[in-house]
């Protein structure tokens, strides 16, 4: 693999893929992911761990990370090269594939090296799956209020509090958690990182029936649940740093999504109705085009910085925030494009175009939501004046709630 060129490392990546994947030209493209049956969600989620399975057992995941840790050990251009060549194709690594993207970058940048050696390569082949256990009830913006606390009990933490808009929590097998260990310190440096199996005692998990029928979120209670300090990620107290490179990962990858392009299904839209030479309709069709192929070449370009261990060239929020400002207009040109069908139809052009309108939400809020990471862009990218508060370092126990 290290002695391959370009050339001859794209042959066999789509050697394989032709051999073993579904062309996506062979798919439906009106098909929508999103299952109002709980027994037709958990099958999507094990069908997709069980490609991520053969994906690295072929050598495609991790492949620019170490191979001490189940990566390949690559270039971080066999990855844009793979990435290109799957884009193609219809089988996907769906949420056990994010949920490695976010995590993975965190151990390798702050675990031990027991966690790395004992996690790693089972988060590339899906053997463990991971949810998120990070926003709550009151605790969704601002992050850093959390309050689920995490009390030191010999080599063990023993924590207690409630979790909210987990995605899959019902599926995975652990947990990346953020907890108060330290109540008396400002609030951004009382945090600690753990890693929790979810079959652990007084963990409960309760799905929440979304707009569109889906219980892909969840909430998530943790009573008494007792975690080893050996699963701390970073250091005690300082799971903020942790948590800021899972989120900075995780708006490049909601931002950077490897859905197909709207944009097609919208061309086929506006010729279905003879709208195809309006020139209002023609410029909006380009523009969702033209920011389809930013928002690819800007993930691409973090992605890229993040499998070399650099900091990104930009921050990860602007193509988080390009991508919800995309599915607003596309969800807006489906509607007008389509009409009252659009709204009432049950045709699979009305139903994609209904799902195109209600995901402007789940993008807009996920990951930060859109208010929030444009204060963040504007305090860490443009270097512009905090927004004024007395929480920055006051203790979090003094801070009403």
């Amino acid at each position: 693999m290290a002695d391959e060129t370009p050339d001859q490392y794209e042959a066999r990546v789509r050697d394989w893929y032709r051999r073993n994947a579904t062309p996506r030209a062979d798919t439906d493209p009106w098909e929508v992911n999103v299952q109002a049956d709980p027994e037709a969600e958990r099958e999507h989620f094990e069908r997709s761990r069980a490609w991520q399975a053969r994906l690295a057992e072929a050598g495609f995941m991790g492949i620019a990370w170490p191979a001490d840790y189940g990566g390949g050990g690559g270039e971080s251009w066999m990855s844009r090269v793979h990435s290109e060549v799957a884009a193609g194709y219809q089988e996907s690594t769906g949420f056990p594939g994010a949920s490695s993207a976010m995590l993975g970058p965190a151990l390798l940048r702050h675990g031990s090296e027991e966690l790395k050696q004992a996690f790693l390569p089972k988060l590339l082949s899906a053997e463990l799956t991971f949810c998120q256990l990070f926003s709550e009830p009151g605790s969704g913006s601002d992050l850093a209020s959390l309050a689920t606390r995490a009390e030191r009990d010999g080599d063990e933490f023993v924590v207690t509090g409630q979790k909210v808009w987990n995605s899959a929590a019902q599926f995975c097998d652990w947990a990346f958690l953020l907890v108060r260990t330290n109540p008396d310190a400002p609030k951004h440096r009382g945090i600690t990182f753990l890693l929790v199996a979810m079959s652990s005692p007084g963990i409960e998990v309760r799905p929440l029936v979304q707009i569109n029928r889906s219980t892909h979120f969840n909430e998530v209670f943790l009573d008494e649940v007792r975690v080893p300090v050996s699963q701390v990620v970073g250091g005690i107290d300082e799971g903020w740093s942790v948590a800021r490179t899972v989120l900075a990962n995780e708006a490049a990858f909601i931002g950077g999504g490897t859905r197909a392009p709207a944009s097609e299904n919208l061309r086929a839209l506006a010729t279905s109705n003879g709208q195809d030479a309006n020139a209002t309709v023609r410029q909006a069709l380009m523009d969702v085009v033209i920011r389809e192929r930013v928002a690819g070449w800007m993930g691409e370009t973090i992605q890229q910085a993040i499998r070399r261990g650099e900091m990104p060239p930009m921050d990860p929020g602007l193509i988080k925030l390009m991508a919800a400002d995309t599915r607003a207009r596309t969800g807006n040109l489906a509607m007008q494009l389509r009409g009252a069908e659009g709204l009432v139809g049950s045709s699979a052009e009305s139903m994609w175009s209904q799902v195109e309108l209600m995901g402007r939400f789940s993008i807009s809020i996920g990951g930060g939501t859109n208010e929030v990471l444009r204060n963040n862009i504007g305090e860490r990218a443009l270097g512009l004046p905090r927004d004024p508060g007395f929480d920055k370092s006051q203790p979090w126990r003094e801070i009403p709630r």
